[in-house]
């Protein structure tokens, strides 16, 4: 059935206006306006606690005492919107505000969501933090500066996992608030405490005095060889871009709208994009504490199979597993795919075979496609910036701009960047004038750094597809330019499924070089056994005889010097959180691995490694 019809999905903007400028620049928006937008999202929780009060807002499944979990434990519209009216109490009596807001260490949950809620009808910023800095890190580099940044006069943990992060980074004059559990040696409040301070009027009058440039949260970047930095996000920016995707993705104004969910909050795409997204449509989120790695991936799995989404939004190792389960997992495939409108991936480039497979799987048991949708945005953007204009999407298309915001496209060494001004942009990052002011071009642009190509250059109403990250690219020693995001899918679509992901080398070199993270199916493909070494398995003849059969197709297919893999290697270390080389949901950071592994990009070039593959003719 290759065939098969998608299942019926409406785009929102599918015309544009496309303008010159001076020196080659050009200006590009949406013909549709974007319609008006409430001055604060705590606004849409008012408004659905009203209308329909008992309507889940978010549930979680229950830890047992074996730390396996249980049933779910839901929260209403009406319960979270008591719960946020006292937190929020609790929050003014302490006098916390954008100088001293609430840092909150730990994962998704209820008690989060709940914290975050109040946060915003008490107009106190809140700083979602990557968890990994608390419980994976070994130095706290990054939670200290963090919490140097934004210095926080609260801070919230789930459970006592985080003592010892706190411990090391937070001072006895800063309050700490535990769901569970308790901190050797300190006090703290406990957060039903919290939940059980009354709501007064002053509640009433504190949301009143919040609007539309009130900071609502501080979410970091990255961060790559430097420090992340704290970017600003005010009612403004959020309420923006909820209006601007709900004009861009009108599917997520059809009830239900029901997402089933483990994008980190302290990352934009599952914080603001989908958090802000179930409380902007009066949707439900469930909270899934699986996510795409070996060890969690079965819950995932599990959730799926009990709980249908409307929309499904994942980064492509999701989509890779969630793939490869359905080929043998009927009950994954009957409840997931019973009523999804709408696929989304963002993150990273998703593999053709995992597209095939996934479409394999939807036309055997539905008959029919589901559209896989993307587009481009990111921290300061809100981060909702491109979106597709159409069912038929390949890898790296990225569509045209979402209603009120402007692109401008400008010449840099041979590329186009991608620029953008709009409601949904940031004023800035928090307490960093320098580096606002270098991100904004002077007429007011935010400079994203990423570049991008007409999709068909006959027909601009396509949109723009990706065209790599210009910071990553380079030349090499002849000066001819490396085009790093092309090459980079192109390895790991010829890899798959055994490549997660590939940093290119060859910096002022002679040649190109390819440095590759592995999946997991790289064990099964060597036939060791499972506790073997990472560093034995890569060693293995199968394994070595696979990826030499990669480079040679690779060579094969090269035009010249700029996409020609000449050299590669098979990475046994897996990418790090302290040294900034991977983000939560599992993006490498090209420019941080580069930096940090210096000596093997090296060893690589100057035939020093053990195992290098090149290409044979």
């Amino acid at each position: 059935m290759h065939s098969a019809k998608f299942r019926p999905l409406k785009f929102g903007v599918t015309r544009v206006s496309l303008r010159d400028g001076p020196q080659g620049t050009h200006y590009l928006k949406a013909d549709q306006a974007l319609q008006d937008f409430p001055d604060r999202l705590s606004d849409r929780l008012r408004h659905w606690a009203q209308a329909a009060p008992e309507r889940t807002l978010f549930a979680r499944r229950v830890k047992q005492t074996d730390g396996s979990l249980g049933d779910w434990r839901h929260i209403s519209y009406q319960e979270a919107w008591l719960n946020a009216r006292n937190i929020a109490q609790g929050l003014l009596d302490r006098g916390l505000n954008a100088e001293r807001p609430v840092a909150i260490l730990s994962e998704n949950s209820l008690e989060h969501a709940l914290l975050a809620l109040g946060c915003m009808l008490a107009g106190v910023p809140f700083v979602p933090t990557s968890p990994p800095y608390s419980l994976v890190s070994v130095d706290y580099d990054k939670l200290k500066h963090v919490l140097k940044t934004v210095t926080p006069g609260l801070i919230f943990a789930q459970d006592a996992r985080y003592a010892k992060a706190i411990q090391a980074t937070v001072g006895h004059d800063t309050e700490v608030v535990l769901h569970e559990g308790h901190i050797a040696d300190r006090a703290t409040t406990r957060f039903s405490q919290l939940c059980a301070t009354a709501a007064s009027d002053a509640v009433d009058k504190a949301m009143a005095a919040t609007g539309p440039d009130t900071i609502v949260k501080f979410l970091f970047t990255s961060g790559s060889t430097k420090l992340p930095k704290a970017v600003i996000n005010t009612n403004r920016l959020w309420c923006a871009n909820q209006q601007q995707m709900s004009q861009s993705m009108p599917v997520l104004s059809e009830p239900p709208l029901v997402l089933v969910d483990w994008l980190p909050w302290n990352h934009t795409f599952g914080g603001n994009h989908n958090f802000g997204m179930v409380l902007f449509h009066g949707g439900t989120l469930y909270i899934d504490d699986g996510k795409p790695t070996p060890a969690l991936i079965h819950e995932t799995l599990r959730n799926l199979r009990d709980v249908a989404p409307t929309v499904y939004f994942n980064v492509p190792t999701g989509y890779e597993a969630i793939a490869n389960a359905m080929k043998t997992d009927d009950a994954l495939r009957q409840n997931f795919l019973s009523r999804v409108k709408m696929f989304f991936y963002a993150g990273a480039a998703l593999a053709q075979p995992v597209w095939d497979s996934l479409y394999e799987s939807e036309e055997r048991e539905i008959g029919e496609r589901i559209v896989m949708t993307s587009g481009l945005g990111m921290t300061e953007s809100g981060p909702f910036g491109l979106f597709v204009t159409s069912p038929h999407v390949r890898a790296g298309d990225l569509g045209v701009p979402t209603p009120g915001m402007e692109l401008k496209l400008v010449d840099s060494d041979g590329k186009t960047e991608v620029r953008y001004r709009g409601p949904n942009i940031t004023p800035g990052y928090w307490r960093a004038p320098k580096e606002t002011a270098e991100a904004f071009d002077e007429e007011g642009f935010f400079k994203t750094g990423d570049a991008v190509k007409w999709i068909d250059e006959t027909d601009v109403h396509l949109g723009l597809k990706f065209d790599g990250r210009i910071a990553e690219d380079f030349k090499l020693a002849t000066g001819t330019f490396v085009s790093v995001g092309p090459l980079r899918s192109k390895i790991i679509a010829a890899g798959a499924p055994y490549i997660q992901d590939v940093v290119l080398t060859g910096i002022n070199l002679k040649e190109v070089g390819a440095m590759v993270f592995t999946t997991p199916k790289v064990r099964e493909l060597s036939g060791l056994p499972e506790q073997a070494p990472l560093a034995d398995v890569l060693a293995t003849p199968v394994v070595l005889a696979k990826f030499q059969q990669v480079i040679n197709a690779l060579s094969a297919s090269s035009t010249g010097s700029a996409n020609r893999i000449a050299r590669m290697c098979l990475l046994s270390e897996p990418p790090t959180i302290d040294k900034g080389e991977i983000t939560d949901k599992g993006s490498i950071n090209q420019r941080s691995v580069l930096h940090h592994r210096a000596d093997t990009v090296a060893a690589l070039h100057e035939d020093r490694l053990h195992y290098i593959l090149k290409p044979q003719a």
